[in-house]
Protein backbone atom coordinates (compact mmCIF):
# COMPACT_ATOMS: atom_id res chain seq x y z
CA UNK A 1 0.00 0.00 0.00
CA UNK A 2 1.47 3.79 -0.53
CA UNK A 3 1.05 6.41 1.43
CA UNK A 4 -0.57 10.06 0.21
CA UNK A 5 -0.25 13.35 1.97
CA UNK A 6 -3.36 15.47 2.31
CA UNK A 7 -2.84 18.94 2.64
CA UNK A 8 -5.26 21.54 4.23
CA UNK A 9 -5.61 24.51 5.93
CA UNK A 10 -8.10 27.19 7.31
CA UNK A 11 -7.84 30.27 9.51
CA UNK A 12 -9.73 32.38 12.77
CA UNK A 13 -10.63 35.43 13.11
CA UNK A 14 -8.45 35.40 17.09
CA UNK A 15 -7.04 33.27 19.15
CA UNK A 16 -9.86 31.79 21.08
CA UNK A 17 -9.91 27.88 22.25
CA UNK A 18 -13.74 27.25 20.61
CA UNK A 19 -12.45 29.08 17.38
CA UNK A 20 -9.85 26.85 16.98
CA UNK A 21 -11.38 23.85 17.68
CA UNK A 22 -14.36 24.37 15.65
CA UNK A 23 -11.94 25.90 12.54
CA UNK A 24 -10.13 22.05 12.51
CA UNK A 25 -13.47 20.01 12.75
CA UNK A 26 -14.67 22.35 9.82
CA UNK A 27 -11.26 21.30 8.02
CA UNK A 28 -11.23 17.89 8.73
CA UNK A 29 -14.87 17.43 7.89
CA UNK A 30 -14.18 19.20 4.37
CA UNK A 31 -10.86 16.57 4.20
CA UNK A 32 -13.42 13.95 4.94
CA UNK A 33 -15.61 15.12 2.38
CA UNK A 34 -13.92 15.52 -0.43
CA UNK A 35 -11.71 12.42 -0.11
CA UNK A 36 -14.85 9.47 0.58
CA UNK A 37 -12.29 6.58 0.65
CA UNK A 38 -10.51 8.47 4.06
CA UNK A 39 -11.17 5.99 6.72
CA UNK A 40 -9.79 6.93 10.31
CA UNK A 41 -8.33 3.55 10.20
CA UNK A 42 -6.36 4.59 6.72
CA UNK A 43 -4.44 7.13 8.34
CA UNK A 44 -0.86 6.80 9.44
CA UNK A 45 -0.64 10.20 11.61
CA UNK A 46 -1.30 13.34 11.19
CA UNK A 47 0.70 16.76 11.85
CA UNK A 48 -0.99 20.17 12.42
CA UNK A 49 0.91 23.55 12.67
CA UNK A 50 -0.32 26.88 13.65
CA UNK A 51 1.11 30.21 13.29
CA UNK A 52 2.64 31.71 16.45
CA UNK A 53 -0.29 33.80 17.24
CA UNK A 54 -2.19 30.65 18.15
CA UNK A 55 -1.79 29.06 21.25
CA UNK A 56 -5.26 29.12 22.99
CA UNK A 57 -5.56 24.78 21.90
CA UNK A 58 -4.41 22.29 20.26
CA UNK A 59 -5.85 21.25 16.87
CA UNK A 60 -5.06 17.52 17.44
CA UNK A 61 -7.84 17.89 20.17
CA UNK A 62 -10.94 18.60 17.49
CA UNK A 63 -9.68 15.60 15.48
CA UNK A 64 -9.55 13.57 19.05
CA UNK A 65 -12.97 14.61 19.91
CA UNK A 66 -14.15 13.58 16.37
CA UNK A 67 -13.49 9.71 17.40
CA UNK A 68 -9.35 10.22 15.59
CA UNK A 69 -8.81 8.51 18.97
CA UNK A 70 -5.73 6.17 17.69
CA UNK A 71 -4.26 8.05 14.98
CA UNK A 72 -1.16 9.36 16.04
CA UNK A 73 -1.02 13.44 15.92
CA UNK A 74 1.39 16.37 16.87
CA UNK A 75 0.93 19.85 17.04
CA UNK A 76 4.13 22.02 16.30
CA UNK A 77 4.55 25.80 15.42
CA UNK A 78 4.66 26.91 11.62
CA UNK A 79 8.28 29.01 10.90
CA UNK A 80 7.20 32.82 11.51
CA UNK A 81 7.74 34.14 8.27
CA UNK A 82 7.44 37.72 7.89
CA UNK A 83 3.89 38.34 5.86
CA UNK A 84 2.56 34.97 6.15
CA UNK A 85 -0.77 34.93 6.76
CA UNK A 86 -1.89 35.56 10.28
CA UNK A 87 -4.41 33.37 12.54
CA UNK A 88 -3.46 29.79 10.38
CA UNK A 89 -3.71 26.59 11.21
CA UNK A 90 -2.57 23.94 8.74
CA UNK A 91 -2.70 19.51 8.85
CA UNK A 92 -1.10 17.18 6.74
CA UNK A 93 -2.82 13.83 6.79
CA UNK A 94 -0.43 10.45 5.89
CA UNK A 95 -2.80 8.05 4.30
CA UNK A 96 -2.76 4.47 3.60
CA UNK A 97 -3.84 4.38 0.17
CA UNK A 98 -3.95 3.32 -3.33
CA UNK A 99 -4.19 6.56 -4.69
CA UNK A 100 -2.26 8.64 -7.17
CA UNK A 101 -1.69 11.96 -6.54
CA UNK A 102 -4.00 13.87 -8.64
CA UNK A 103 -7.26 11.78 -6.92
CA UNK A 104 -5.88 13.54 -3.54
CA UNK A 105 -8.30 16.66 -2.67
CA UNK A 106 -6.49 18.72 -1.03
CA UNK A 107 -8.98 21.61 1.14
CA UNK A 108 -8.04 25.30 1.91
CA UNK A 109 -10.42 27.28 3.80
CA UNK A 110 -11.45 30.60 4.44
CA UNK A 111 -8.09 32.88 3.98
CA UNK A 112 -6.13 30.14 3.85
CA UNK A 113 -7.78 29.70 0.15
CA UNK A 114 -4.69 32.27 -0.69
CA UNK A 115 -2.08 29.81 0.43
CA UNK A 116 -3.03 27.61 -2.50
CA UNK A 117 -4.99 29.45 -5.31
CA UNK A 118 -3.99 26.58 -7.71
CA UNK A 119 -6.11 24.41 -6.17
CA UNK A 120 -10.33 24.33 -6.41
CA UNK A 121 -11.78 24.38 -2.97
CA UNK A 122 -14.30 21.17 -2.13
Amino acid sequence: MQQRGIRGATTIERDERELVLSATRELLLALLASNPDLKTDDIASALFTVTDDIASAYPALAARQMGWDLVPMMCAREIPVTGSLPFCIRVLIHWNANKRQDEIKHVYLREAVQLRPDLKRP
